[in-house]
């Protein structure tokens, strides 16, 4: 027996005995057949009996045989114990059931009835609850309403991600979206490009200026001097180190008397600079080489003497000088000339640009360190660049400096809105990628692979934030510079060099959207990880050459002295650079040591050219035609494009702009229902 309740206040209870001859005694056919619906899916379970499915007329029919359809005068009599209960159907008596468990609509036993045992064997019993059609439709709706919700929510998660990897064409046909990153790159592109060619016609200037003093500087205090492109310049008796020190200090005392340029002393107060005299040597030492012997203190000293321009200085004769300047060649270790002189630049006016006062430091250098009897000669240029203290220009070159000053301003802006809006986009799709990776692991019961995750963040916008920064901080060194607070022109060139160049680059991404334009873009991309590996293990190589080529060879040849002259030359060899001069240099006082430079060099050409570098043209070769030959074909597609590949509308087709209206329609839903 079971309970439901109909449309009436009453309970329902519908009872069913059936006879069968055909079963023995003790035996019975048991099936489930129905499972009763009350808002929800209930089973009953511990009933026997065959059940039977609730109809919407809220009666129960036989199942799965059909039930007949007896006319009234054939309708068969009740059986024996049962009462009609509607319609004339043959209902069992209550009294006539015996005992039996019956479980009630809230799943509780209801107590039993008694019921005779000769009636008990031979009947098959249904017992069933009658649902209204109230409820059965309310469930109905609920389940419709909920395939319908999930059914929006998957078309909608493809139209997200179908609209987060269209161009920008295709974002302004799907939603009217203006491309402001677009326009906005566009205009960095050009300012930053102009920035630097104006900043770059300035520092050739002072490059220039800087370049032109140290050569006429060595011209005027190195005796002898003449340009040379390996720049070694040495003196080999003490005679020639007296006569270039001397000659140095005349020159500089007489410098405004013979320099063709804007030189001067540096002022300090009322005084003049002086030029700082100044040699290091060993505190003791006692060196006989005829007998072997030597007798030293490593401690190291310095002496100094100092030269006033503004005073009358003689020189005198050789010996007189020797006598104020005494110099023990065995224990010294180098001399050291320090002074400073200033000057402007006057080049910049024809440029509309403010000159600037430079501050020169001057060091020439007598270096004995290896008391081989060769005393190499340097000199050192230290330049600072200050702003001048009292000018006065005719015409319009402080307005030129503001506007200049402005445009720098407009181009930190430019690349801040840039910023922005480049950030924003990478948050916005790290946070449609958490939304992805949760969708696709609650509806599919999958985990989202690595490379589906990696989509999501564009790293074409990586490289703009990072070209936007570089520029940022770059324009701020040059308005600096441009005021005369800082004199950085290198590191001022590194940041706008590296972000103007990653500007350009960030550019090739709006022409990969072009099919015939972004082969190298694709080819590049799929040919990195390859290529990665690949030098890596080429690297192994390399190093063990270069290794080896500076231990053996260096001794022998100018090219191995160092490990970086040895990595330059051997990358030249590879491009087939200077092959017969690398090979003539070697010396051969050892030919066991050429013997081995020639195994060396021909192994190491032979290796890397014929092999390696083919390899690794054969590698780009190979993927460039993979990647033509997936432009024909067809691109392998990921989990991520199958799934958005079944969302089949088109940019213009007005259904990417009405997910807020679907929201609003699913709230409505979910809420009536």
């Amino acid at each position: 027996m079971g309970w439901g309740r109909c449309s009436h206040s009453y309970p329902c209870v519908t009872l069913s005995l059936a006879r069968s001859s055909s079963l023995s005694r003790g035996t019975r056919t048991e099936t489930r057949e129905g499972r009763l619906r009350r808002g929800s899916r209930r089973s009953w379970e511990g009933l026997e009996g065959p059940l039977v499915r609730p109809q919407r007329g809220g009666l129960l029919s036989h199942s799965p045989r059909p039930r007949r359809v007896f006319p009234d005068s054939r309708r068969p009599a009740p059986a024996r114990g049962a009462v009609t209960l509607g319609h004339g159907r043959p209902q069992l008596d209550a009294a006539a059931l015996g005992t039996l468990p019956v479980r009630s609509g809230r799943g509780r036993l209801s107590p039993s009835f008694p019921a005779p045992a000769a009636e008990m064997e031979n009947s098959g019993i249904v017992i069933s609850s009658c649902i209204s059609q109230e409820d059965d439709s309310r469930y109905n709706t609920k389940q419709r309403t909920s395939i319908s919700q999930e059914l929006l929510l998957e078309d909608e998660m493809r139209r997200k991600l179908k609209f987060f990897f269209m161009n920008p064409c295709e974002k302004f046909w799907a939603r009217g979206r203006k491309p402001w990153k677009l326009v906005i790159q566009i205009l960095k592109i050009a300012m930053v490009t102009i920035q630097l060619v104006v900043f770059g016609l300035s520092n050739q200037m002072v490059v220039a200026f800087k370049e032109e003093n140290t050569v006429a500087f060595k011209h005027l205090f190195l005796k002898g001097y003449t340009d040379r492109m390996d720049d070694t310049y040495a003196v080999y008796t003490q005679m020639d180190v007296y006569d270039q020190i001397f000659f140095a200090i005349q020159q500089y005392v007489q410098l405004q008397n013979i320099s063709v340029g804007n030189h001067a002393y540096e002022n300090r107060g009322a005084k003049q600079s002086t030029m700082a005299i100044c040699q290091q040597f060993y505190r003791r030492g006692s060196i006989y080489p005829g007998n072997d012997t030597f007798d030293i203190d490593p401690e190291i000293e310095t002496d100094c003497f100092y030269v006033d321009p503004m005073q009358p200085f003689d020189i005198g004769t050789l010996e007189e000088m020797k006598l104020n300047l005494t110099l023990d060649f065995h224990r010294l270790l180098t001399i050291e000339l320090r002074f400073k002189l200033k000057a402007i630049n006057l080049q910049t006016v024809r440029h509309h640009e403010l000159p600037d006062c430079y501050d020169f430091t001057l060091t020439i250098i007598f270096d004995n360190e290896a008391h081989s009897g060769r005393i190499k000669i340097s000199l050192d240029n230290d330049i600072a660049i200050r702003e001048c203290k009292d000018w006065h220009v005719s015409g319009s070159i402080q307005k030129n400096t503001h506007y200049m000053m402005i445009f720098d301003a407009f181009v930190i802006l430019t690349c801040l809105t840039s910023l922005i809006l480049c950030t924003r986009s990478v948050v916005k799709g790290i946070q449609l990628q958490r939304e992805y990776v949760n969708f696709f692991l609650l509806r599919f019961k999958k985990e989202v692979s690595i490379t589906d995750q990696m989509a999501f963040v564009n790293g074409w916008y990586i490289l703009i934030i990072v070209s936007d920064m570089l520029t940022i901080v770059g324009s701020v060194l040059k308005m600096e510079i441009q005021a005369k607070s800082l004199s950085s022109y290198d590191v001022c060139s590194i940041l706008l060099g590296t972000s103007t160049m990653l500007a350009w680059l960030g550019a090739i991404r709006y022409l990969g959207f072009f099919q015939k334009y972004n082969l190298l873009i694709l080819t590049l991309q799929a040919a990195l990880p390859n290529v990665i590996r690949f030098c890596c293990c080429a690297a192994m190589i390399y190093l063990g050459y270069c290794f080896c080529g500076w231990i053996v060879l260096g001794p022998y040849h100018v090219k191995f002295r160092s490990l970086n002259m040895v990595s330059e030359c051997l990358f030249s060899l590879i491009n087939g650079d200077d092959m017969f001069a690398t090979f003539a240099k070697m010396q051969q006082k050892s030919y066991l040591v050429w013997l081995f430079s020639r195994i060396y060099l021909y192994s190491f050409i032979s290796l890397f050219i014929y092999m390696v570098l083919s390899l690794f043209i054969a590698l780009i070769t190979d993927t460039y035609e993979t990647i033509k030959h997936y432009q024909q074909d067809g691109f392998p597609e990921t989990e991520l494009h199958t799934f958005m590949s079944e969302c089949k509308d088109l940019p213009n087709s007005g259904r990417y702009g009405l997910e807020e209206e679907t929201r609003k329609s699913l709230f409505c839903c979910c809420k009536s229902s």
